[in-house]
């Protein structure tokens, strides 16, 4: 089979040769206007994805998902098993938000915030090049290998320091601590995890790197169905750019002297391919808006100095809409703009209500399995129940169970309170004792009031079951 048949007629893939084998990216660094801000918001997320976790607001951490304890603390509120019509609206209101920034703005968020851009671009990548160079600058032969230990060495401190940050998010500070610098004797299975997470971000960010963006993110799959031809994405200026060439001075000459003066006329860009070089995808932005590419704008600043240099003006490579750079009619209002914010707020609106009203104690009771009510010795009615209670707050709290109507109803002996650790569920059984003369007919309501010591309060009607009384006839 002929070799051309085989062989693709565009790149399938950014970070793939043509015969299918990686291709091994070293984006040159283009330190212009937007990496510079770039610079500035990436150390700043670099500092509050570090600190986050360790940060302690009402005396619970900023930002903890403890899946082992199904626990969730966002900036101090915790929610339980329980809240899950809360945590379902707050996920909501999260991807929500992102569909809205994705229509105004692409990927805004993949180039200037994602996690794996920030520590890639401003951490790893700088370090690369600090000890063997940036690329196309020569590195000493003796030293190469010496400079290669030394990276991966420091790649290794980072990517613990990383994992410890990475699991503090699901497990706590406190507890990724006492793994680290306990035994591996005593906890061997929290060793392995941190191991195996260490090993992990190594991977990520020491080899498999812009692939995780161009491969596994699903949110590159996504982005072609939340933006439109009106989203602010990267964009090559066709109209001005092309046809590219190289720039001449002066006419080239002839063979027989005389100057040419039928020089095809070109358009601003010079084929420098400065773009491709600077990109950390490696996509031409001038074949159009890709997949790959992550709205970083390094190919902005790379182009706008060479635009500089050769005295054109800047913007051949920009922010702006499809449409926008096709001279065609933009549409800042429109349905997917419009929708996406209305339904944030009426979800947010519902996250608030839900919230407002949320009682810090959760109450459930129930009938017992079994017979439906038993009769005593004495004549007495008696129903076996279960209450459920779940204590929201940070502190222990004690629950009394009681009887508030009809008179002559009490409870067993010594069922009437219950003890709930912060953040747990507790059950206990209670018995229900009523003189047989309070059944008129075979069930009766009765109010069931559970208190606490911090003001709580709440009366369920239940229906007790029992045998209808009926009155002994006197031997008068």
């Amino acid at each position: 089979m002929s070799e051309s048949l085989l062989k693709p007629n565009e790149r399938v893939l950014s970070t793939l040769n043509d015969d299918g084998t990686r291709r091994w990216l070293k984006p040159k660094l283009s330190p212009g206007r937007f990496w510079k801000r770039r610079r500035v918001v990436a150390y700043a997320l670099i500092l509050l994805y570090s600190l986050l976790p360790f940060i302690q607001i009402n005396g619970k951490p900023a930002m903890l998902f403890n899946i082992v304890e199904r626990e969730f603390t966002l900036f101090g509120k915790t929610f339980l098993p329980q809240d899950t019509l809360l945590f379902g609206l707050f996920m909501i209101m999260v991807f929500l938000t992102i569909f809205l920034v994705t229509a105004l703005f692409g990927r805004i968020w993949c180039g200037w915030m994602c996690p794996q851009t920030v520590y890639l671009e401003f951490l790893y990548r700088p370090i690369e090049r600090l000890f063997i160079g940036a690329p196309g600058r020569k590195t000493p032969k003796n030293f190469v290998g010496l400079r290669r230990v030394l990276m991966y060495l420091t790649y290794f401190i980072i990517s613990l320091h990383l994992a410890q940050t990475f699991l503090s998010y699901f497990v706590g500070s406190s507890v990724v601590n006492d793994w680290i610098f306990g035994s591996p004797i005593d906890h061997p299975v929290a060793f392995i995890i941190v191991a195996a997470t260490t090993g992990l971000m190594m991977f990520d960010f020491a080899f498999f790197r812009e692939q995780v963006c161009c491969v596994v993110c699903p949110y590159a799959r996504l982005q072609g169905a939340l933006t439109d031809q009106d989203s602010l994405v990267v964009t090559y200026d066709q109209d001005r750019g092309e046809p590219r060439g190289k720039k001449r001075r002066t006419p080239k000459p002839d063979a027989e002297g005389a100057n040419s003066i039928a020089l095809p006329v070109l358009g601003d860009c010079i084929d420098c391919t400065m773009c491709v070089q600077t990109c950390p995808t490696g996509i031409d932005i001038r074949m159009g808006t890709q997949l790959e590419c992550i709205g970083c704008a390094q190919c902005i600043d790379a182009c706008d100095d060479i635009m500089d240099k050769i005295g054109r003006p800047r913007g051949l490579i920009r922010y702006s809409s499809e449409n926008a750079v096709e001279h065609k009619k933009q549409h800042l209002l429109r349905p997917r703009v419009v929708i996406y914010p209305i339904i944030l707020l009426l979800i947010f609106a519902g996250f608030v209500s839900v919230l407002m009203t949320k009682n810090d104690s959760n109450i459930w009771i129930g009938r017992e399995a079994g017979l439906p009510f038993y009769t005593l010795p004495t004549g007495e009615i008696t129903n076996q129940l279960r209450t459920r209670i779940t204590n929201r707050t940070d502190a222990p709290i004690t629950y009394t169970i009681s009887i508030i109507e009809p008179e002559g109803i009490v409870l067993g002996d010594g069922q009437d309170t219950l003890t709930v650790q912060p953040g747990e569920e507790a059950s206990t059984k209670f018995v229900v004792i009523a003189p047989p003369q309070v059944f008129t007919t075979s069930q009766i309501h009765i109010t069931i009031r559970i208190t606490n010591n911090e003001g709580f309060t709440k009366d369920t009607v239940f229906e007790m079951k029992g045998r209808t009384y009926k009155e002994t006839p006197s031997d008068d």
